[in-house]
């Protein structure tokens, strides 16, 4: 009976853990370039029962969550009008450095000119290579191709790089929209497929109705192991009185 609490308790670790990942996804539906959570589940360790088990059976101990990485399919594009937001469509990402110096990809092209004339993410993450604008140049004086060639009043002043990687599920998040490269993911190289798009926005790629599914699923599977966690201790206490 113990071991029934403890793979109870297991299954709503893991219930908790899912519904964390969907209220992230659904707290970043309107984040620019969000690439939503992928939950999995995976058996804990299994072990041979005891004496009243037949031989040769082994018995689970739960399940356990696991982060599958980021869905990176492609939101979709939404018009800003913005001469400084870019949308990547396809494969890519933009190079930055992060404010602990760490270079970081991201497919947040919501973009800002900083006080040093720099072009950053929404976030502060500083575009890599850098790219510094004229003081005193009108934002419809920039121009951004989609080749990622950036110009300021008819003169090239920099180019937006874009990256990939072998593979983007290896890709570690560290907040703000930024993943770092991992032994998993493979080092970043140049994309070939993508191309930039001036004055739009990627959209995050939450699927809502997917997502409160998801949620609802999780709910209701949680409540399940909870009531799992009932019976055993109405179990137990029986088995107390008949020994008392």
């Amino acid at each position: 009976m113990l071991e029934g609490l403890r793979t109870a308790a297991a299954g709503m670790a893991a219930m908790q853990q899912k519904l964390d990942g969907v209220a992230n996804d659904l707290a970043n539906a309107n984040t620019t370039g969000y690439k939503h959570v992928r939950i999995g589940f995976k058996d804990l360790l299994y072990e041979q029962t005891g004496r009243p088990g037949a031989d040769g059976v082994r018995r689970g101990t739960g399940a356990a969550a696991v982060e599958a990485g980021r869905g990176f399919e492609q939101g979709s594009l939404r018009e800003t009008g913005n001469p400084l937001d870019v949308a990547i469509e396809g494969d890519g990402f933009l190079t930055v450095r992060l404010a602990d110096g760490r270079q970081a990809l991201t497919r947040d092209g919501s973009l800002h000119v900083d006080g040093d004339g720099r072009l950053a993410t929404s976030t502060g993450a500083l575009i890599q290579p850098a790219i510094k604008i004229p003081a005193n140049t009108p934002q419809d004086r920039i121009a951004i191709a989609t080749d990622g060639t950036v110009r300021a009043n008819e003169a090239v002043i920099g180019k937006l790089q874009l990256v990939t990687v072998r593979s983007t599920s290896g890709l570690l998040s560290t907040g703000d929209n930024a993943f770092v490269t991992t032994a998993a993911s493979g080092p970043a190289r140049n994309a070939t497929a993508g191309v930039l798009k001036q004055g739009a926005l990627e959209a995050s790629n939450t699927d809502m109705a997917q997502a409160m599914v998801d949620m609802m699923d999780a709910q209701r599977t949680y409540q399940l192991t909870s009531k799992a966690i009932q019976t055993a201790d109405s179990m137990m206490e029986i088995a107390n009185g008949v020994k008392r």
